[in-house]
């Protein structure tokens, strides 16, 4: 419980700083190879408003798709939960949407959505997510995991038994690629192939 509340303060501070993107060059060798060959050649590099690297973002270069899914509440229905998106590199160590401490080092990025139970009644508005799982456990481009073998391998991130998870939302309307202030979150907006997307990577739910 300490190391949480400690994750939030300091979460918290850093939602109030400034941030900057600017591009980045290709994901490190950490990622899989497999997994390499999907990410586009170049990524999104956040920084501190003092130019500290706070992480590093490769997205994939075609977005998954599969059968239009009829979950409520998910605005990405055609990525099929458990695909890859990309990788994310934190340089000093991170924080997942719950404040979760992240230690520093590279993590997969998967798609997946929150369940519906009293657990996470009112977490977000939409219950897409990117789930991390450490680059060294997730060798495999062909596998798509189901829900229970990705929270588990994303608990390896989190070392709780929460997986470690990003918001993410689809964007519908007036995309506009790069870094933005959103309340007191910093989202990453990019395209993931075609797909125009918005990626908390500094902000933290009370829930």
């Amino acid at each position: 419980m300490k190391r949480l509340l400690l994750a939030f303060a300091a979460c918290g501070a850093l939602a109030f700083a400034q941030y900057k993107v600017e591009a980045t060059g290709e994901a490190p060798a950490e990622v899989a190879a497999p997994i390499k060959e999907m990410l586009a050649p170049a990524g999104h590099k956040v920084m501190s408003g003092d130019g500290k690297v706070w992480c590093e973002v490769w997205f994939v270069k075609a977005a998954p798709k599969g059968p239009d899914s009829t979950e409520a509440d998910l605005m990405w229905k055609t990525a099929p939960p458990g695909s890859v998106i990309g990788a994310i590199r934190w340089h000093e160590g991170g924080y997942d949407r719950r404040g979760q401490v992240l230690k520093p080092g590279v993590y997969t990025l998967r798609f997946s959505m929150f369940p519906l139970n009293g657990d996470h009644q009112g977490v977000a508005p939409n219950r897409d997510f990117l789930v991390m799982t450490p680059a060294a456990d997730d060798q495999s481009a062909a596998a798509v995991p189901k829900f229970d073998d990705l929270m588990k391998m994303s608990r390896k991130a989190s070392g709780t038994p929460h997986p470690a998870v990003l918001a993410m939302y689809v964007v519908e309307s007036d995309f506009q690629p790069g870094l933005q202030n959103v309340g007191e979150d910093w989202n990453l907006f990019a395209k993931v192939g075609e797909t125009p997307i918005g990626l908390t990577v500094v902000g933290k739910s009370e829930h």
